[in-house]
């Protein structure tokens, strides 16, 4: 009894652990996008992807996502556009997933991302009830939210 106890706390534990690690690497991520787009002038966009090298179209960010420069504002990565990050497949059960129609987070000269806020949904293994919600504004900051049950419903996949 002792020692199924232990396993479920290290797995809760190390899901925990995973789920930080993503919310982590999705701040650098922003930061990154932000600072080269303010510092340089020129868009940067973050949009997930499935292979690291194609943004994809669904809110679904578990395969990884992209960082680059868009020098010519297509939102696509094309020849000779700089990547600045490429994140693989998330680790262990973590799910990451954006709001409907927000695929495609683009951060103008000014720092500011265009259109409306977007909200993010972390769940790990250990269910809805850890889950964890992320709001970018419109100006690159990110925050905590409650993660919407529609959100909830399409992230926590057991």
């Amino acid at each position: 009894i002792v020692t199924g106890l232990a396993v479920s706390a290290f797995s809760g534990a190390l899901e925990g652990a995973r789920a930080a690690s993503v919310r982590g690497e999705l701040l650098s991520s922003l930061t990154q996008a932000v600072g080269r787009a303010t510092v340089s002038g020129t868009r940067a966009v973050l949009c997930p992807s499935t292979d690291g090298q194609v943004c994809s179209d669904g809110p679904d960010w578990s395969q990884g996502w992209l960082v680059f420069m868009d020098s010519n504002a297509s939102r696509e990565l094309e020849g000779g556009e700089k990547v600045l990050r490429q994140v693989g497949p998330l680790p262990g059960h973590v799910h990451l997933r954006s709001t409907e129609g927000r695929t495609r987070i683009v951060f103008q000269g000014n720092g500011g991302n265009g259109g409306s806020n977007v909200s993010f949904t972390i769940c790990d293994g250990r269910g809805p009830s850890r889950a964890q919600g992320l709001v970018i504004a419109n100006y690159g900051r990110l925050r905590e939210a409650v993660p919407s049950a529609e959100n909830l419903a399409a992230t926590c996949v057991r």
